[in-house]
C-alpha cells in the first residue's frame, strides 16, 4: 500500500476558543462542503455527554448525513443536564450558520472535564474567525488533529490508500486519548474521540457495516486505565468524491485498509499514555471462543498488580495467572503456558524449567513487548494492547481538576 494523500471532499481547521486554560488550540471543525454519509459508534457508559446524545439525535434526523463535525477540547460537556444539551444545539446552530448546511448536519463532540458547564459562547464566538482559517491541506489536517487533544503529548493520525483500477481511495484518521481509556463502543445504541474520513462513495449501512468489525479488534481491544469515558465516539465519514463506489470487488480492500488506519490509532492512543512506560500487547491463544480470549486479556489488563510490576519490569508470572483465573473463562492450569517475549515462564501448571528471571526482566525492560498465554483450550485468540501503570499516571490525574 503505498503513502496516502488526503481524502477528497474535506475540509478542515482549527481555532482558540478560551476554553483550555493553557490558550492552546481548543476547537476543531471538519467540513464536507457538498455532504458526507457517516456512521458512527459511542460509548456504551450508562452516563453519556451531551455531544454524544445530540450526535446521536442529528445522525438518525438525518439519515447519517453530516455537513460539518465540530469538536471542542477542554470541556467535556457531560453531567451538565439540560443546559448542557442547549449549549450544545446553539453552537451546532451557530456552526451550521457559519459553514453552511442545516443544524442537524453539524456532528458535535467534547472532550475534558466533566460537570462544568460547555461555554457555548466561547466557541460560538471562535467560529467565524476559523472559518477563514478552513483547508484542505496537510496542515489544516494536522491543526484539527492537534486542536482535539487534552492530556495527550502527540498528535495521534493514520492514513491509507486503496488503489481501484487506477482510482484512489483514500483514508485519513485523526485520534486523541491518553487516559480514561477503555472503549466500550456500540453501535447507536479524559476520552478516545476517532474521526475517520474517506473519498469512498458508500452509504450509511455500507459504512456501519465495514466499521463496526474494524473498531472490535482495534479501539475495542485497548485499555490503558480500565475507565470507560461517558464521551467515546468513533464517526466514519464518507464524501464520496473520488467517484469510487463501495462494491463487493471494493468492499474487502477497503475494509482492510480501516482496519490498518483503526489499528494504528488504537495503538498510537496506548502508547500515549498517561504516564505510559511500557506497551504491552497481551495475545491470548488457545482459547474456546474469541470473546473468552478478550475476556482473559482484558482481566490481565485491568489488574493493578500486573500493571503495577509491568512498570519496573518485574516478571511475576504470577500475576499473570492469577488474573487469568478470576476472568471467569474456565480453562485447566495445567494446560496453560505463558511467554514473556521470547522467554518461557510457565508451562503445563508449573513454573518452566527454562525460566531465566534475568532475561524475562531485560524482555519486559523494553519499550514494548508481548506477554502470551495459551489456554490450550481451543484454537481462538485475542490481541489486546495495554500499558503499565506508573507513578506519572498517579501524579496527572491526582491533579486534573485542579
Amino acid at each position: 500500500m503505498k503513502a496516502a494523500g488526503l481524502p477528497t471532499g474535506f475540509q478542515w481547521g482549527a481555532g482558540k476558543a478560551g476554553i483550555k486554560a493553557s490558550g492552546n488550540l481548543d476547537v476543531a471543525v471538519a467540513i464536507a462542503p457538498k455532504m458526507a454519509t457517516a456512521a458512527a459508534m459511542f460509548t456504551r457508559n450508562q452516563v453519556v455527554a451531551a455531544p454524544v446524545t445530540v450526535g446521536r439525535r442529528h445522525l438518525a434526523a438525518t439519515d447519517g448525513r453530516v455537513g460539518a463535525v465540530l469538536v471542542n477540547a477542554g470541556n467535556a460537556n457531560c453531567a451538565t443536564g439540560q443546559p448542557g444539551i442547549d449549549a450544545c444545539l446553539s453552537t451546532c446552530s451557530a456552526a451550521a450558520e457559519t459553514f453552511g448546511c442545516i443544524f442537524d448536519e453539524v456532528f458535535p463532540s467534547s472532550t475534558g472535564i466533566i460537570g462544568v458547564p460547555l461555554p457555548a459562547e466561547k466557541v460560538i464566538a471562535a467560529l467565524p474567525k476559523l472559518k477563514d482559517s478552513i483547508g484542505s491541506a496537510d496542515e489544516h489536517a494536522e491543526l484539527f488533529a492537534q486542536a482535539i487533544m487534552t492530556t495527550d503529548t502527540k498528535k495521534k493520525v493514520a492514513r491509507a490508500v486503496v488503489d481501484v483500477d487506477g482510482a484512489e481511495v483514500r483514508i485519513f484518521g485523526a485520534a486523541k486519548g491518553a487516559g480514561m481509556i477503555y472503549p466500550r463502543l456500540g453501535p447507536p445504541h479524559a476520552t478516545m474521540l476517532v474521526y475517520i474520513f474517506t473519498d469512498l462513495s458508500a452509504t450509511s449501512e455500507e459504512l456501519r457495516a465495514a466499521l463496526a468489525p474494524a473498531v472490535e479488534r482495534s479501539f475495542n481491544c485497548i485499555s490503558i486505565d480500565g475507565d470507560t469515558s461517558t464521551n467515546d465516539t468513533v464517526l466514519l465519514l464518507a464524501s464520496g468524491a473520488s467517484g469510487v463506489k463501495m462494491s463487493d470487488r471494493v468492499r474487502e480492500p477497503f475494509e482492510n485498509a480501516l482496519k490498518l488506519v483503526c489499528a494504528s490509532l488504537a495503538h498510537q492512543i496506548v502508547d500515549d499514555g498517561e504516564g505510559v512506560g511500557h506497551v504491552v500487547t497481551l495475545h491470548i491463544t488457545g482459547a474456546r471462543t474469541e470473546a473468552d480470549a478478550k475476556q482473559v486479556a482484558t482481566s490481565i489488563a485491568h489488574s493493578p498488580l500486573c500493571k503495577t510490576a509491568w512498570s519496573s519490569a518485574d516478571p511475576n508470572w504470577g500475576r499473570l495467572l492469577a488474573a487469568a483465573g478470576y476472568s471467569g473463562v474456565s480453562f485447566n492450569p495445567a494446560n496453560v503456558r505463558i511467554t514473556i517475549g521470547a522467554q518461557p515462564v510457565f508451562e503445563l501448571g508449573v513454573r518452566s524449567e527454562a525460566f531465566n528471571e534475568a532475561a524475562a526482566h531485560a524482555a519486559m525492560s523494553e519499550r514494548e513487548y508481548t506477554i502470551t498465554i495459551d489456554l490450550g483450550t481451543g484454537h481462538a485468540e485475542c490481541r489486546f494492547v495495554t500499558c503499565d501503570l506508573t507513578q506519572e499516571y498517579v501524579k496527572i490525574n491526582a491533579d486534573y481538576s485542579t
